[in-house]
This record gives structure tokens, sequence and C-alpha cells, in this order.
């Protein structure tokens, strides 16, 4: 375990450094560049208001600040599992002619992805104050979902680079398995609309619980109690564990794939 630290302390400058390449080449000849971190989610919003609002007559107070912050969140862990995904091929030529610890990648596509969520969330901010919702003090406590959904993606991210090695179809059914998990997650519709049966299903979706909490810090001034905490932190730690496990037990063979 020692050596494993010591071995990724060494390493921390270039997943510093592939994080900087990352916003660099996503924003590259982008006129409004990291601004775009902010105007998308909120373009998003402005489309989604106008018809769950108006053609669905969804009811939920302050559905603009409620599709945002459930939004900022799945988006996310969409960002950070999908680019995870395929970071060990797109690494391919890299691996083959210098040792660097494998798991950097995915690693670094989350931690990527984190970045981005933090400027997303100032259009959270900036609809909060267009819209004159005040904000709780429990908003402060932003990170604690934030981080739980982190390491949560990072799991997944092991898991699914590991398996792309492998099985390069996986890259086109995880976007299947992903729009069927925007929809089963409480983003446009308030969870208390769900039949008994579907709230209980709701229960073993991990992606409830971290947007949930985000609003719960966020929109309603409440802290979620141990309970939340435990299941959030268990989930995001078992995620972990089965993304290095699995990783660690193929990684060996990645470059016969590559």
């Amino acid at each position: 375990m020692r050596g494993q630290i010591e071995v990724f302390l060494k390493y921390r400058f270039l997943l510093h450094d592939l994080i900087l390449k990352d916003i660099r080449i996503k924003y590259r000849k982008s006129i409004l560049g990291i601004l775009w971190s902010v105007l998308n989610p909120l373009l998003m919003m402005l489309v989604i208001t106008a018809v769950f609002e108006n053609i669905f007559r969804v009811k939920i107070e302050n559905f603009p600040i409620y599709y945002l912050s459930g939004a900022v969140m799945f988006n996310f862990f969409s960002e950070a599992t999908i680019t995870g995904m395929s970071s060990v091929l797109q690494a391919s030529s890299l691996i083959k002619k210098v040792y660097i610890p494998k798991y950097i990648f995915p690693l670094e596509k989350a931690l990527f992805a984190f970045v981005n969520f933090l400027f997303s969330l100032i259009a959270v901010v900036l609809i909060y104050l267009i819209l004159g919702v005040p904000l709780h003090w429990s908003a402060l406590l932003f990170f604690v979902p934030s981080l739980y959904l982190l390491v949560f993606a990072i799991g997944i991210g092991l898991v699914l680079s590991s398996w792309a090695v492998y099985f390069r179809d996986i890259i086109h059914l995880y976007g299947v398995v992903l729009t069927a998990w925007t929809y089963l997650t409480p983003i446009v519709y308030p969870y208390d609309a769900l039949p008994a049966k579907m709230q209980f299903a709701m229960q073993f979706n991990p992606m409830f619980y971290y947007v949930d909490y985000f609003r719960q810090v966020t929109m309603y001034g409440t802290v979620p109690g141990l309970a939340t905490n435990v299941i959030c932190a268990v989930v995001a730690l078992v995620s972990l564990a089965i993304g290095l496990f699995v990783f660690k037990k193929n990684q060996d063979r990645f470059i016969l794939f590559i």
C-alpha cells in the first residue's frame, strides 16, 4: 500500500499536466472558452424548463433550479465515466513507450470532469440570483455529495476503462445504459410523484442519493443525516474498491490488446 502511494505521488505532476492539457484541448479555438461550462447548462435549463413547464405541465417549485441541480451532478458523472472508459485506449501510444501507472488515465478524466463540474456550479448560482431564491448556509456543504460522487465515478470509470480494452462494443452500449440511467433518476420529475414500486426501486439507484443529497443542501436548506451519509460513502467506496480490483487484475494484459 505504501509503495502504491509513493508511485502515485511520483506521478502527481503528470496527473496535473494531463488535466491542464485536457482543459486546453477542450476550449481550444473557442471564443467563449471556459464560459461554455457555464452557458451550456444554462441553455439546456432554458430548453428543458420550456418543455416540461409549458408542454408537460410539470409542477415543481423553482423548477429551473430543481432541474439544474440534478443535471450538473449527472452530467459530471456522465462525463467522468464516458471519458474514463476510453482513457486507456486513447493513451495506448504513450503506454507502449514508457511506464506509467495505467490507472492515472481514468483518474485524470474523472478529475477533469470534476473541474468542469465546479465551473458549471457558477450557472447554478446565477439562476439563484436571477430567480431571487435565497441560498441557505447548508449550500456550503455542496462539496460533500460532490466528493462522494467523484469517488463513485472513479470506481465506475476504472471498471469501464478496463472492460473497454477487451470489449470495444461496451463504449457504444454504455451510451444506451447512461441514457436509461438518466431517465431513471429524478432530474426532471419529483421522486414523490413516482408510484410506490418505483420509489422502492429508486433506493437501488446510487445517483438518486447523490442528486438528492446535493438538492437537500443547496435547495432545501437541510443537512442529510447519518444514514444518508453512510449510504453515499459506502456506495462510493465499494465502487472504488471494485474498480481498483478489476483494473489491477486486468492491467498487465492491456498491452496485448491496445
